[in-house]
């Protein structure tokens, strides 16, 4: 059974950085695709960064430049650095995994304070 454990998450001053992480455990493909996702009180469920097997990476333009994905295929461990945080980044953070099936961690909350 494949599961995601999203770690990393609290509170944080504007401008400060989180690091969070998605651990993947169980059978996977090695090709697949993972990303961050973030839901803020009352809002829907949006895209944060994405990053395929081989690397190759995607961001929602609020936090290009701030934000970096990436991932650890030998740990299968998949990572995002936030630096300059805003307090309109804090939100639930969830990691996703695509590979044939679709699997979703159970979030972590990132809270950023003005």
């Amino acid at each position: 059974q494949v599961q995601l454990v999203e770690s990393g998450g609290g509170l944080v001053q504007a401008g400060g950085s989180l690091r969070l992480s998605c651990a993947v455990s169980g059978s996977i493909s090695s090709i697949n695709v993972m990303g961050w996702y973030r839901q803020a009180p009352g809002k829907q469920r949006e895209l944060v960064a994405m990053i395929g097997s081989g690397g190759t990476t995607n961001y929602a333009d609020s936090v290009k430049d701030r934000f970096t994905i990436s991932r650890d295929n030998a740990k299968n461990t998949m990572y995002l650095q936030m630096n300059s945080l805003k307090p309109e980044d804090t939100a639930v953070y969830y990691c996703r995994l695509i590979t044939g099936l679709d699997y979703w961690g159970q979030g972590t909350q990132v809270t950023v304070s003005s």
